[in-house]
């Protein structure tokens, strides 16, 4: 297993922009699907942003299409996720996934295997 730990979060205001990373320890990323995932107190985890292991292809939740970006460095181990135009509805746990598997199925199921600890990301209106 990878050991991921995200940075960047905060409390903004709503329209703002922030960037997410996520830093990989252990293994090096380049051969990991990626994705980031959100929870909001109550609600179950939902996804938000994956991408292949290589960049070339990336998926996103419709709710954060056109706003949301994200990328990696496979040199640096790191993903990140840039947030513009950020809603209240945003405001969330933030958590970073790992898992070498098929990047669909993945998606589809849930199933990364290597999670973060999470960071709060807070939009006010």
């Amino acid at each position: 297993q990878v050991q991921l730990v995200e940075s960047g979060g905060g409390k903004v205001r709503a329209g703002a922009s922030l960037s997410l990373s996520c830093a990989a320890s252990g293994r090096t990323l380049s051969t990991y699907a990626m994705a980031w995932y959100r929870q909001t107190l109550g609600k179950k985890r939902e996804f938000v942003a994956a991408i292949s292991w290589n960049g070339g292809t990336t998926y996103y939740a419709d709710s954060v299409q056109d706003r949301f970006f994200i990328s990696r460095d496979n040199y640096r181990s790191m993903v990140h996720l840039q947030m513009n135009s950020l809603k209240p509805e945003d405001t969330a746990v933030y958590y970073c996934a790992a898992d070498r598997g098929d990047l669909v199925q993945l998606i589809t199921a849930g199933t990364f295997g290597s999670w973060g600890q999470g960071i709060e990301v807070r939009v006010s209106a």
